[in-house]
């Protein structure tokens, strides 16, 4: 075990410095702290903050928005393309387009937009809902509305009502026969479409979305269908409409060897369209710029072997080289990085309020006159151990455990005897996993013995909701305290969230060689919280959240920078989660019925003399309030009182 521990054993242990991207860091005091845009002059201490929500009456879980580090990742991404194309000598521009699908929430859209007009960015829409809000809140007519997925002639017109508004709306094409609705719709609107073609590349994704890519894609055309669409323009003379050529290779890719052969052969796509008379002003790259969630720097999953900077000048490198070799121009550079811009911004904190510990509180000293001699055997391998071979002691110690449940299983071997033997194994088990701490070689079953005994911390939110991905594709994310990092973080364990289901559970960590089974947390204070901060889920995790046992939509809170506030920052919105009432209301529940039933119950329990009027009357009002109440559990002082600790 580490003799001494300090914030930087603990940015080390959580590997803070890999993933945090210098967004991120730990104060003296132990407590996490946020940097929106870098500045170590520029922190906010993310334990306090939490307590000032606190203060204002809202409940965990919370999720927090750094609005001016929204800010800076559109800045940054930008400011990387930027220089990217000067120093390559690029002889064209770079415009940004926001995907509405990776966070809908209006507040997020509304930032990034703002942060962006310096920079002409714009909105991709996917459906006609994520197109109705785009149309309303994009005003630069410098900027992009690209239209992705498939469409219907309700889809199309809304489209077109945009370019009639003399907006830059792009639809991109991705089956034939959205062609000719586009060509059609677009004469009986009298308004002249911007036509975009999405391309099945031949280069196919990495990671977890690897099947958005290649040729077996759900979107696209094939070449033979590009072909075909563009001898469609030509017969009808709109070739001049065909703006812009789209393709994705996925989201997430982690190896940047995926992105420089998709933008090679795109690009090259590109060219000989250009030399067959097809004006195209843009290269539309799509998503794929990934987030290093574990910062390991690698091809994993939960990584990426790249940087912003290396991303940016691999696709204006790739695009001039290619451009360059074919003779044509260099096209207007478009991406949808939906997932680098709001990653960072959002932070889940949840509450640990109880453990489920597997060494039990009390050893047993002897065993009792009537105790079978399985009790005394492994009575004397727990006494022996400093004595004996480890790994001899834990074989001796699994097989009496073994036997034990044998017996039971048979009906002889009673419950006492039984608890006892299991105490005193789990005793020896984590006496063995502390004597090869801090040796360089741990037995493989040493390891998996460790993790078996690692607690299960209890914690106030729900997987479904607020870590969909976790759950559905094994993402991770980085988590750890928010506080008490100056401190030796003494037990492991994993997460479990309070749904009734075994799912609901994270039991898989970064680390920086591998993925941990546990994480490493701190012993619980009697009346004291111990919060949790969940890190990088502004992507997807907000609107893809699950009401399973109907916990809602958590708590959420806006922060703003403002040196001229006393700690240098303000909470700007308060978004209220979901009440008990709007969750049921939400799946086709009345609560006025359900308030009247139980008034009819209430009414006969007092007529049948088993409720007196008050008692009845009290109780009833107690369960109409109920349904304004937070869908999540609330602790008196923060603590449940019945937690373990």
């Amino acid at each position: 075990m580490m003799s001494k521990f300090d914030i930087h054993g603990a940015i080390t242990l959580y590997n803070m410095d890999c993933w945090g991207d210098g967004y991120f860091t730990i104060n003296p005091s132990g407590n996490i702290t946020v940097l929106p845009t870098r500045n170590p002059s520029c922190q906010i201490d993310l334990y306090e903050l939490v307590n000032e929500a606190r203060r204002r009456g809202l409940s965990l879980p919370l999720v927090i928005r750094f609005q001016d580090l929204l800010r800076d990742r559109v800045e940054t991404i930008q400011r990387s393309f930027t220089s990217a194309s000067a120093e390559a000598g690029y002889r064209n521009t770079y415009r940004g387009v926001f995907p509405i699908k990776v966070n809908q929430l209006r507040e997020v859209v509304e930032e990034i937009l703002d942060a962006g007009a310096p920079f002409h960015v714009g909105l991709e829409a996917g459906s006609k809902s994520e197109l109705m809000a785009a149309l309303a809140v994009h005003t630069d007519p410098e900027s992009l509305v690209i239209c992705n997925g498939y469409k219907d002639r309700e889809f199309i017109r809304t489209a077109l009502l945009g370019r009639k508004l003399g907006k830059r709306v792009i639809i991109v094409v991705e089956k034939l026969e959205e062609l000719y609705q586009v060509l059609q719709l677009s004469e009986e609107m009298s308004v002249e479409p911007y036509i975009g073609m999405r391309v099945r590349l031949h280069s196919k994704g990495a990671g977890k979305w690897a099947t958005s890519g290649g040729t077996n894609a759900k979107f696209g055309l094939s070449t033979a269908d590009l072909v075909a669409a563009c001898d469609a323009l030509n017969s009808v003379g709109r070739s001049d409409t065909f703006k812009l050529l789209h393709f994705h290779v996925g989201s997430q890719v982690p190896d940047i060897g995926t992105i420089k052969r998709a933008i090679r052969e795109a690009a090259r796509f590109y060219s000989k369209l250009q030399k067959m008379g097809y004006d195209l002003a843009y290269l539309d790259v799509g998503g794929g710029l990934g987030v290093d969630y574990d910062g390991s720097k690698t091809t994993f999953n939960s990584s990426t072997n790249y940087t912003l900077n290396e991303y940016t000048r691999d696709i204006v490198h790739n695009i001039m080289e290619v451009c360059d070799s074919e003779g044509v121009e260099h096209p207007i550079i478009v991406s949808e990085s939906g997932r680098a811009t709001v990653a960072h911004h959002s932070v889940l904190i949840v509450e640990a309020f109880g453990s489920i510990e597997k060494n039990a509180r009390s050893s047993v000293r002897r065993a009792a006159a009537e105790d079978p001699k399985l009790v005394e055997e492994i009575l004397e391998i727990r006494d022996n151990l400093p004595q004996k071979n480890r790994l001899e002691s834990l074989h001796n110690a699994q097989q009496i455990r073994e036997r034990a449940q044998a017996m039971f299983d048979l009906g002889l071997l009673e419950l006492r005897p039984k608890a006892k033997i299991e105490t005193v194994y789990w005793e020896i088990a984590s006496a063995i996993v502390e004597a090869f701490h801090g040796i360089r070689y741990v037995p493989e079953e040493v390891k998996e013995i460790e993790n078996i005994l690692g607690d299960q911390f209890i914690c106030n939110f729900s997987v479904f909701q607020s870590l969909l991905d976790h759950w559905a594709l094994g993402q991770l994310f980085p988590v750890l305290p928010i506080h008490r990092l100056n401190e030796l973080p003494e037990r492991n364990g994993t997460l479990v969230d309070i749904t009734c289901d075994s799912d609901g559970r994270v039991d898989k960590f970064i680390d920086l060689q591998d993925v941990k089974e546990t994480l490493s947390m701190h012993r619980f204070r009697p009346g004291e919280p111990y919060f949790l901060g969940f890190f990088l889920v502004g992507a997807y995790q907000d609107i893809m959240g699950g009401l399973h046992n109907l916990f809602g939509r958590v708590n959420e809170i806006h922060v703003f920078m403002d040196e001229d506030e006393e700690r240098g920052y303000y909470i700007e919105e308060i978004l209220p989660g979901s009440t008990v009432g709007q969750v049921l209301f939400l799946t086709q529940w009345d609560v006025n019925e359900l308030i009247r039933r139980m008034k009819t119950q209430t009414d006969a329990a007092i007529k049948g003399d088993k409720l007196k009027p008050n008692e009845g009357m009290r109780l009833l009002n107690e369960y109409e309030k109920g349904f304004s109440s937070y869908t999540y559990l609330k602790f008196e002082n923060g603590v449940l009182p019945s937690a373990g600790m």
